[in-house]
């Protein structure tokens, strides 16, 4: 069974072509439950059959995990076995007998105009680490990009005089977003007066945003700063680095911007991804009907 596992594993990590968040997110799922299948005595993959997995399932669900997260198990799991079929390691499928748990679909979360302006003026830009939280914030609002995306980026790919930045997505497409001037004035006031205080002997020159090591932000170290941020900006309700990213999207639908651009803004693969931001309030939606449709 080890051999399967890992040879699996291995599938992932380097033929795939999963980010390192969806690749990591894999393998804890998986390790966990290949832990499970040992603590039951399963030595050979045929032996896996429709009790082990509901009662895994059970397990996680008297963990009180969300309902989003065992879905994300069983999806993780039916991957596994999908392959082990095709590998002709198994000859039966035990993972149909697996149902996802039923989710409410929740509107994305978002924080209005003017909350978002109370966070982004949050952080004290008179320390160094202050004009670098102030630059992340700005940039991060500006383009709608992945905090995965902001903390990979490195100086030569942020071009302030032409006002846009090259961003590698987790799938690795590269795209080019535009940002406009608070944005420009905050990364430009970092890189002249907070990066060369935050710099240590460990800090490697192209990197851009450093953390208080010296080196790259990470993606947990900046969801901890934007918490802080979120606390002192009097902001009640939970913040996430998503939701700035959902709120950029919803200001931008909301003040008219082109449902099609927002997408490549944000480098959504399905426009119905981004549809989900354009709930405009009835009254707008009458206007806008009023003023497109021919017939009117």
């Amino acid at each position: 069974m080890h051999e399967q596992f890992y040879e699996y594993l291995n599938v992932l990590k380097h033929e795939r072509k999963l980010s390192v968040n969806s690749y990591q997110s894999y393998e804890r799922d998986l390790l966990k439950f290949f832990g499970y299948l040992e603590d039951q005595a399963v030595t050979r993959w045929s032996g896996v059959h429709k009790h082990h997995l509901l009662k895994y399932v059970n397990t996680l669900k008297e963990a009180e995990l969300k309902p989003s997260t065992i879905a994300r198990h069983i999806v993780s799991i039916r991957a596994l076995f999908h392959y082990l079929m095709l590998q002709d390691h198994i000859s039966y499928d035990p993972t149909i007998y697996l149902e996802s748990p039923k989710q409410k679909k929740q509107p994305p979360r978002t924080i209005t105009q003017e909350t978002t302006e109370n966070l982004l003026n949050a952080p004290d830009t008179s320390s160094a680490s202050g004009l670098r939280d102030k630059a992340m914030l700005e940039l991060l609002y500006a383009t709608g990009i992945r905090v995965s995306e902001l903390v990979a980026l490195n100086i030569e790919q942020v071009h302030l005089s032409l006002g846009f930045l090259q961003c590698i997505s987790p799938s690795g497409k590269e795209r080019i977003v535009p940002f406009g001037s608070y944005a420009k004035q905050a990364v430009e006031a970092y890189l002249s007066k907070g990066r060369e205080q935050l710099a240590t002997e460990r800090t490697t020159p192209e990197v851009l945003f450093l953390n208080h090591l010296g080196t790259r932000m990470t993606r947990q170290g900046f969801w901890k700063l934007l918490k802080k941020y979120g606390s002192e900006a009097g902001i009640e309700e939970e913040l996430t680095p998503h939701t700035l990213r959902h709120s950029v999207a919803a200001h931008l639908l909301q003040n008219g911007a082109d449902v099609h651009a927002v997408q490549e803004l944000l480098g959504h693969v399905d426009i119905l991804t981004t549809m989900k931001y354009a709930n405009l309030p009835r009254k707008a939606m009458k206007d806008a009907y009023k003023n497109a449709h021919p017939r009117a």
